[in-house]
This record gives C-alpha cells, sequence and structure tokens, in this order.
C-alpha cells in the first residue's frame, strides 16, 4: 500500500510541475507578444491640415463617367 501511495504523490507532485511549466509558458508567449506589438507599432498618422486638402476631386467629369462605367462594368460582370 506503501509503495501505491508514494507513486501517488509522485505523480501529482510531476502533473503540478507540468502545470506550472505550461503555465509559465504561455503567460510569457502573451507577454511576449504584446511587448512585440508595441515594439513593432507604426506610429499614428499625423491629423492632416484643413487648408491642406484641395476644394475640389481634381478629376474632369469625363475621367468621373469613365470611373462610374468601370465600376458598373465591374460590378455586372461579377455577378455572373
Amino acid at each position: 500500500m506503501n509503495n501505491v501511495s508514494s507513486q501517488l504523490f509522485e505523480a501529482a507532485g510531476l502533473m503540478g510541475l507540468g502545470m506550472v511549466f505550461v503555465f509559465s509558458f504561455l503567460s510569457l508567449t502573451i507577454l511576449a507578444i504584446k511587448v512585440l506589438s508595441l515594439v513593432a507599432a507604426e506610429p499614428a498618422p499625423r491629423p492632416v491640415a484643413a487648408n491642406a486638402i484641395p476644394a475640389g476631386n481634381g478629376l474632369s467629369p469625363q475621367k468621373m463617367a469613365a470611373i462610374g462605367a468601370a465600376i458598373n462594368h465591374y460590378k455586372n460582370n461579377k455577378k455572373h
């Protein structure tokens, strides 16, 4: 009987050690991902001044019509 109980205690100790190892490994992985995401993050774009945006869109009506026709043609061909 003593042999079985010592084996159960050894098994419980190994199981606890394994659970601690997995928990610490996953915690370190999450921490590393968060640190790397902060290091590799792109800086936020600066807001564009209101007077830097042109008043018109810079496209002639003919170009706008051609773009609209191309979009309609693409949408009609995409349905088939």
